[in-house]
């Protein structure tokens, strides 16, 4: 503690500057002891101050939790000041609210901290004092001089492990270090912003201040203040912008500093544990550890337990420690519990170094109305935000778990990717599997999209809507959009999406954009008859498509080198797909879908112009659609001596490219492909040679077992023939030598 000496005799104000270490415990516990020793009538804490008015919810809240602060209108100007349980103005708010104390907020308003992130073109977490630049590292600077190579111990030994922080040590340490510092311009405006703060509950008459600041800034606090017009005058036309603040959810895995957090720790759940554990720490710490690793499955006994607490407080006995760290609860652990087992370590950091914890906020909490209705819906359909990742899978005949589907793909069309769709286990439509995980910059982008709509549903409908309506929006896109719409039930946007996407295909004539959007056209449409909504209109555009990508092919297979021919060849196999999932018959006196697409693959494989890829692939398509009676005779005119071997190759590629199991089957084929293979030169076989291993690897073990067996039986049949093929007269002799050694001789 720094006492700041106030004008008016020995009765007069007393100001207590309280130099923390953010998410600090013992910093947390001594800052609410020395608080209740010195019984403040109010106290000023590092933060905005826009806050002030959210301090009286934070009895309510679970941490860890953030202000967020965000200019609306301007999402991606935004800030957050995440507290933790065992973060000391946490602890200072929670004593303030129970003694009823004021709290205020005393750095700068993030009206301006914003203001100026846009000047300097910067976004993303505020950094609680610890501000980047070209000032050294206080902490390190303190520890070297203390003999220590690593500050992250030397302050657990110092603070953390102490039954008590020594403020005025702290306060005396950091003036040492900041002595001929000359703070950059940014943190000259926060401190003259703390200092301005200050002043004001002076002048409202409160005679007992505490301040809970960094402990970087307490020389700024302390001592004889700078005149308040130099202050003002740095602090005089800063930008300023309308900034609007809310409590939001944190997790420590955001509060890890990898998370890119200017002010974390690496290790939030030990803190964690040292804050709600203060006796016993160790022995408390390694049984937790041995809980988890029993819950996977693995041999913990407390045998292990014991020896590696007496382990633990070896290692910091012999490293002059007062008492055993995270290094050496980890070293413990990785030699008795986990017996070198790496995983089994890592397991340990994931669950309880770091930790798995989400805070929560409540109902009375400033909201947009976007979150209110998501918050309203999780209720609804039981899907409780978790910070760990979590696996679902639905049944959509089932009213709850389509909901549920709605739900989260509305959100992913909001851009608030708290699910991840992955392969479904099961088979058939009515099935999804998702990957859940809430992060906190998922209220960001709620409040980013809050202008859309007042509702989830309503808010998804908009932004497709204002999807549909950019000309920059590609018609592939368009068709993703559509299927979006059906999977998140939203027919009230669907018809301005559709209108969109008609008058886009209608223009476009590049046919590889038709191919590219014809699938997800296709799968909409099927989406709209297994979910049971509407998709009017999808039909005839489906049929459109189809119908401009079969005049249009013909054109866009001629005069392609291989790059192109494979890119066309992915379109072709996807056309296919999509259609095969079309009714195969067609109304009054159309034609199918189905024939029409067969027509045209048939007339354009019927020509001498074809890359060899796209003819094989065509063969191929059409001899499996039962289209064709001739596909040997054309297999054997595309692998004559006639034929450039890189482009009978090719064609093999393309033909193959359904399956290798049809060598198998088709003897005529096999021998078609194995007579062209053992009549190529050795040079001519060296050019082909990356072709086949592409098209050969391309199978499973099981089609490459089964076509090398009927190449070895077809192989020992031809032997076979041969043996047969003998002078009878000469081996007459030899016969009837062998038949009388078998006692066989009838003489």
């Amino acid at each position: 503690m720094s006492a700041l000496p106030v004008p008016g005799g020995a009765g007069g104000p007393i100001v207590s500057v309280l130099g923390v270490r953010h998410h600090g415990p013992g910093s947390a516990r001594a800052v609410r002891q020395e608080l209740e020793r010195l019984r403040p009538d109010t106290i000023l804490i590092e933060g905005p101050p826009e806050a002030d008015p959210l301090v009286t919810l934070a009895p309510e809240l679970e941490p860890p939790v953030a202000l967020l602060a965000h200019v609306p209108g301007a999402p991606a100007r935004a800030a957050f000041w995440p507290f933790a349980a065992f973060s000391p103005e946490w602890q200072a708010i929670l004593y303030g609210a129970a003694a009823g104390v004021p709290v205020r907020f005393c750095d700068l308003p993030a009206a301006h901290s914003l203001a100026e992130d846009e000047d300097r073109g910067e976004t993303g977490d505020e950094d609680r004092g610890e501000t980047s630049g070209l000032r050294a590292d206080p902490i390190g600077s303190l520890a070297a001089a203390a003999g220590y190579d690593d500050p992250e111990r030397w302050w657990e030994d110092v603070v953390e492990h102490r039954g008590d922080t020594p403020f005025e040590v702290i306060a005396e340490a950091m003036a040492a270090v900041r002595e001929g510092y000359e703070p950059d311009e940014r943190e000259a405006r926060r401190e003259a912003y703390m200092r301005k703060t200050l002043r004001a509950a002076l002048k409202e008459g409160y005679g007992r201040i505490a301040v809970i600041c960094g402990a970087w800034h307490v020389p700024a606090l302390t001592g004889p203040l700078p005149p308040a017009a130099r202050d003002n005058a740095v602090l005089r036309g800063l930008p300023k912008v309308k900034a609007e603040l809310t409590w939001v959810p944190w997790t420590y895995g955001r509060l890890a500093s990898w998370s890119g957090y200017g002010a974390g720790i690496t290790s939030p759940g030990w803190y964690h544990h040292l804050f709600g554990a203060p006796d016993r720490p160790v022995e408390r710490w390694l049984a937790e550890a041995a809980a988890v690793l029993r819950d996977e499955g693995l041999a913990v006994s407390s045998a292990h337990v014991i020896e590696s607490v007496r382990l633990a407080h070896t290692l910091a006995t012999l490293r002059g420690r007062p008492l055993a760290g995270l290094g050496e609860v980890t070293e413990a652990a990785r030699a008795v519990l986990c017996e070198g087992d790496d995983l089994a370590v890592e397991l340990i950091q994931r669950r309880m170094v770091v930790g798995d914890r989400l805070g929560q906020v409540t109902d009375g909490t400033p909201m947009v109305p976007l979150q209110r209705d998501l918050r309203d819906q999780q209720r609804r359909l039981r899907l409780r935000p978790e910070a760990l990742d979590r696996e679902i899978d639905l049944d959509l005949r089932k009213p709850l778990d389509l909901d549920r589907s709605h739900l989260l793909h509305r959100l992913g069309l909001l851009g608030v990717g708290w699910g991840v769709l992955g392969e479904s286990r099961g088979k058939g439509t009515f099935r999804e599997t998702w990957t859940l995980r809430w992060r906190p910059e998922h209220d960001l982008a709620l409040i980013e999209q809050a202008a859309l709509g007042t509702t989830v549903a309503g808010a998804a409908a908009q932004r497709a809507r204002d999807l549909a309506a950019t000309d920059r929006t590609a018609l592939a896109d368009l068709t993703s959009l559509v299927e979006q719409c059906l999977l998140a039930d939203l027919p009230q946007a669907l018809p301005e999406v559709l209108a969109a996407l008609s008058a886009r295909a209608a223009l476009d004539t590049d046919v590889t954009h038709l191919m590219a959007a014809l699938p997800a056209m296709v799968r909409a449409r099927r989406y709209g008859d297994v979910r049971g909504t509407s998709a009017e209109g999808l039909a005839v555009i489906v049929r459109s498509m189809l119908e401009r990508i079969c005049v249009g092919l013909p054109v866009a297979v001629t005069g392609l080198d291989e790059d192109a021919a494979a890119g066309l060849l992915k379109h072709v196999d996807a056309v296919h797909a999509a259609v095969a999932l079309l009714e195969t018959e067609g109304t009054g006196d159309e034609v199918s879908p189905r024939s029409r697409w067969l027509v045209t693959l048939r007339g354009v494989s019927d020509r001498q112009d074809l890359h060899g890829l796209i003819e094989g692939r065509l063969t191929r398509i059409l001899l499996d659609a039962g289209e064709l009676d001739d596909a040997g005779d054309r297999m054997a005119r595309a692998m004559s001596r006639g034929q450039v071997p890189v482009r009978a190759a090719a064609w093999v590629e393309g033909f193959l490219a359904g399956g290798g199991l049809l060598l198998v089957h088709d003897p005529r084929l096999l021998s078609l492909v194995d007579g062209w293979l053992t009549g190529l030169s050795g040079d001519q076989f060296t050019d082909v040679l990356p072709l086949l291993r592409r098209t050969f690897g391309g199978f499973a073990v099981p089609e490459r077992r089964a076509i090398g067996e009927r190449v070895r039986s077809a192989g020992s049949g031809a032997r076979e023939g041969q043996r047969q093929d003998v002078d009878e007269r000469r081996a007459a002799a030899a016969v009837a030598t062998v038949l009388a050694i078998l006692g066989k001789d009838d003489g």
